[in-house]
Parts: structure tokens; sequence; C-alpha cells
């Protein structure tokens, strides 16, 4: 989907017209008006900021405060909102610069390239507080895994790459609305996207290769 096409989609309209209607508001000192309005686009936003504030602090405690902090800042700026571009795009470039503050001032970096644990504050935590359909227990075997091994090769990519992968792949933005989020041109967003593709290729099969290794040797012991 084209960033025009995606602009006149029924949902995004409806956050413009919610924005202005916060801002026109908050102008006019109606500030009950204004939160109640304000209200419905957290509501619309909740969920896709939780995952995409998840990918980069890998605990689910960290997430949800750096979601509360974007959407208080997002509220608080929200005069500089302008409609050149969505409010999602404007309001993850704010979520996305939040959580890079929160994981710079982290005393240990090493925490951040860390797999997604399985403990409470993990990834089994936040997957059992999103709904969804029940998916046999086989299925969440195997989706665990993989969750597991693209956790590991993601941590791996050098941070840009992995935000224009996460933003493109998980997200469905498009490259113009990356540009906007991240503030790299458009070119310079494809290449990163190209180089985290491949390289996560590469990561993937060697971590296939590795298994069937280890499958192997159990096999003959």
């Amino acid at each position: 989907m084209s960033a025009a096409q995606a602009a006149g989609s029924p949902g995004r309209e409806a956050d413009g017209t919610a924005a202005a209607a916060v801002k026109a508001a908050q102008n006019e000192g109606r500030h009950a008006d204004a939160r109640e309005r304000y209200a419905e686009l957290v509501a619309r936003h909740q969920r896709r900021a939780s995952r995409i504030a998840f990918h980069y602090m890998r605990d689910a405690a960290e997430a949800d405060e750096a979601v509360q902090d974007a959407f208080m800042k997002a509220y608080s700026h929200l005069g500089s909102f302008r409609e050149e571009f969505p409010f999602e795009v404007w309001f993850t470039r704010i979520l996305i610069n939040g959580c890079l503050d929160r994981i710079k001032a982290r005393t240990r970096r090493a925490r951040w390239m860390t797999s997604m644990p399985n403990g409470p504050g993990g990834e089994r935590d936040f997957a059992e507080r999103t709904p969804g359909r029940g998916p046999s227990p086989e299925d969440q075997l195997l989706s665990r895994e993989r969750r597991r091994r693209l956790a590991g090769a993601l941590a791996k990519l050098p941070d840009r790459q992995r935000t224009i992968f996460m933003l493109s792949h998980y997200e469905g933005c498009s490259s113009r609305e990356v540009s906007a989020m991240t503030g790299l041109n458009d070119s310079t967003v494809r290449v990163h996207l190209f180089r985290a593709i491949r390289k996560l290729r590469v990561l993937l099969g060697e971590a296939t290769v590795e298994e069937t290794r280890g499958d192997k040797r159990r096999g003959h012991a």
C-alpha cells in the first residue's frame, strides 16, 4: 500500500479528524473534551504501539511505560502535528525516539542484545496478555520457537536496520512512512531494509544448520 493510499484509508481519516478535534479543544481550553477525543486515538493505536515498543524494550513492563510516555508526549505536543503524514506516522516517531532514549539510559546495554525471556515481563507474559484465537499446543510450541529464533537474529542487526525491518515487515509501513518516522531519506531506508533482510536470511540459515547438527549429535548419542 502506498503512502497516499494509506493516508486515505478510513482509519487514518478518522485519526486526522480526531487529532484536529483534540487540537481545537486544547486551543479553546476545553480540556475535558480534548482528553475524551484523544482517548479515541489511544484506543486505536494502543495495541500497535505496545507491539512496537516491546520489540525495542524486550520487556512488557518497560514497553508499557514507553507507550504511556509516548502518548502523553504526543498529547502535549499535538499542536506541532501536521497532516502531511498520518497521525500514526507522527506518533510512531515519538514512540521510537522514546524507546531509543530508554535503551541508551540503561546501565547495561547487554540486556538489549539478549533473546526474549520467558519469565515474568518477557515474551510469554506479553503474549498471554494479548488476546487472540487459541492455537493448538503444537502450534504454540512451533510459533514460540520461530519467535525465539527471529528475536535472536533481529538482536544481531544494527539498531537502524532492526528499526527499519520492524516497521516495514511487522507494521506494513511504506518506505516513505519509515523515512518520516526515522528521519532518513527514502533511498537510505531501502538500502538498510535490503541489508537487514540479507543478514537475517544468513543468520536464520545458520541457526537452522546448527539445529540440524544438534539433532544429529543427539541421534548418535
